[in-house]
């Protein structure tokens, strides 16, 4: 984890993934770097909510892999689910539901979020039937930041198809990808999320 600038009540605070994502972003606002993966976001967040004071909200911007065929460019997610999570089973042996679908707003796609980089063309197809795009952080940071009450906005760019190139096309695209975020960034990170 690391936070570069400070966190206020009336910014936004930006959680990425890694330094590559953020390279571009050229934004004022506090970024917060927390790593790869749904444990190390979900520590960082944490973390960085605790020790206060809370933004106003949290923006998490990074890549993710288009499950669907056509999918490219910004998406702000609709909803966040984890695709390597049993809350059936869990469920059906405790009573209780952990790791429910997240609503973030009315439109757009679907993110999975798993401990995985996704590069299987089998596992694609699976995870298409649910969502349209895939990460391995978002679910985290949206979790972490609820339990403080924070609101999140996720902005994904693809970076690949989640296929057997996915690793090259992501290595690739990566640098494209965080200026595009850092335009939008720019463009949309003053406004409020819902």
């Amino acid at each position: 984890m690391l936070l570069t600038g400070t966190v206020r009540p009336d910014q936004p605070l930006l959680a990425v993934a890694l330094p590559e994502e953020a390279e571009h972003l050229g934004s004022p606002f506090p970024v917060l770097l927390t790593g790869v993966g749904k444990v190390c976001a979900s520590a960082a967040v944490t973390r960085a909510l605790a020790a206060g004071p809370l933004p106003r909200e949290i923006i998490n911007l990074g890549t993710a892999g288009a499950l669907l065929p056509g999918l490219s460019g910004i998406h702000l997610i609709s909803r966040v689910v984890q695709h390597d999570f049993d809350s059936a089973t869990i469920a059906a042996l405790t009573g209780q539901t952990f790791g429910a679908p997240i609503d973030l707003s009315d439109q757009g796609p679907v993110l999975a979020t798993g401990d995985v980089f996704v590069a299987d063309p089998g596992l694609r197809a699976q995870l298409s039937r649910t969502a349209a795009l895939v990460d391995m952080e978002g679910y985290a940071v949206v979790s972490a930041a609820a339990a403080f009450g924070v609101p999140v906005r996720i902005v994904k760019h693809v970076s690949d198809d989640a296929d057997g190139q996915a690793e090259l096309s992501w290595t690739s695209a990566v640098s494209e990808c965080s200026k595009a975020l850092g335009a939008w960034l720019a463009q949309h990170g003053t406004a409020q999320a819902r």
